[in-house]
């Protein structure tokens, strides 16, 4: 195959294809083929040719502008959202890998789905009605924290009249106002970063504030402060189920800090959701999730440092609409919608598992 010397219209071309095939994700990278992600399996593009470091370079060029590709040649890695079409937007990582450039980038679906349509519990239609408090939507990495954050801030937007405030790195999903003022802020272009953009919305009369990612002492502490202080908050951490959420948060304090953060998380905490997106027999991917609902016995187990119990409280109070991952798991196993060897894979616990499906 010749070598690429239009970069532009390769690019179109590989995100066209990403599109017609219903892909998540495209990875270009030296010396591989481009590669795309389908139902979280990577497929190589094996009737294209394998990329040189001038191909990515090539390809960032036409990503990036001009100040964000001198950032990234100095600082080796950026985050960035690439607007391809009126209807189609990525979120894009570039970075180093061996010398040469890497480049990953995330479809991001113009249409905000609503909980129904992601199979999503629609419980969670309660926490967004909330007027205050700290949600966190947790989980590893790609497994649909942001799609479901921006969901819930829809039912915000189309239901009542708030000022919306979403404070990303970088902006994903682009809403659309309705009832709701929404005021979208990407870190490096509208604001130097979380932390100060965070000091800035004491001042901005914000009602509902969306924070992309927890990240830092300083962006956790004015956070849950928000929260206490008469604002929804919602945000996401890369942790795996409540009780680590938890951990995360505190630990991420000096000691002498931990035993107020505490005392604040426990009153103003309103809830924790962890989901991982897990193949679906008849194709696809659905969500499996865990629901932590802060009630006296929840904050009474953070403020006492006996957050390794907080799963025998999801366990036990399932009446209250707290959801098990385990559970999750055994009622999507039973409904014909995943494998009990994707179950096993994705459970925290599989022994207790194998007894309950």
């Amino acid at each position: 195959m010749e070598n690429i010397t239009d970069y532009k219209k390769e690019l179109k071309a590989l995100i066209d294809l990403v599109i017609n095939e219903s892909a998540s994700d495209l990875h270009l990278s030296s010396d591989n083929y481009p590669t795309i992600r389908v139902n979280s399996v990577l497929i190589p593009l094996l009737k294209r040719r394998r990329l040189s470091g001038e191909d990515t370079l090539g390809f960032i060029s036409e990503l990036l502008t001009q100040e964000q590709k001198q950032n990234f040649l100095l600082n080796k890695e950026i985050d960035f959202s690439y607007k391809y079409d009126e209807n189609t937007r990525f979120r894009g990582n570039g970075f180093f890998q061996q010398g040469e450039i890497g480049i990953s980038l995330r479809l991001i679906p113009k249409q905000i789905k609503t909980l129904e349509e992601l199979n999503l519990p629609p419980i969670l239609e309660i926490f967004a009605q909330k007027k205050q408090g700290f949600f966190l939507v947790v989980g590893p990495v790609g497994q649909g924290k942001t799609t479901t954050l921006a969901s819930m801030i829809e039912i915000i937007n189309k239901s009542r009249a708030e000022h919306i405030i979403t404070i990303e790195d970088p902006i994903e999903y682009v809403f659309e106002q309705k009832k709701s003022m929404i005021d979208q802020r990407e870190v490096r272009i509208d604001t130097k970063d979380f932390a100060t953009a965070l000091m800035s919305v004491f001042r901005q009369d914000v009602d509902v504030l969306m924070i992309g990612e927890m990240r830092g002492v300083e962006t956790i502490s004015t956070a849950v402060t928000a929260a206490e202080t008469g604002h929804l908050v919602l945000s996401t951490l890369h942790t795996n189920n409540a009780a680590q959420t938890i951990d995360r948060i505190i630990d991420s304090f000096p000691e002498v800090g931990q035993e107020q953060i505490r005392i604040q998380l426990a009153a103003s905490l309103a809830g924790i959701f962890s989901q991982r997106l897990v193949p679906r027999i008849s194709g696809g991917l659905i969500p499996v999730y865990e629901l932590l609902i802060n009630n006296n016995a929840v904050a009474n187990l953070i403020r006492e440092k006996r957050t390794q119990e907080l799963n025998m409280v999801i366990e036990t109070n399932m009446e209250e609409g707290m959801i098990d991952l385990n559970r999750s798991l055994a009622d999507f196993v039973r409904r014909g919608e995943i494998t009990i060897e994707d179950a096993r894979a994705h459970s925290l616990n599989p022994k207790v598992l194998e007894q309950i499906v």
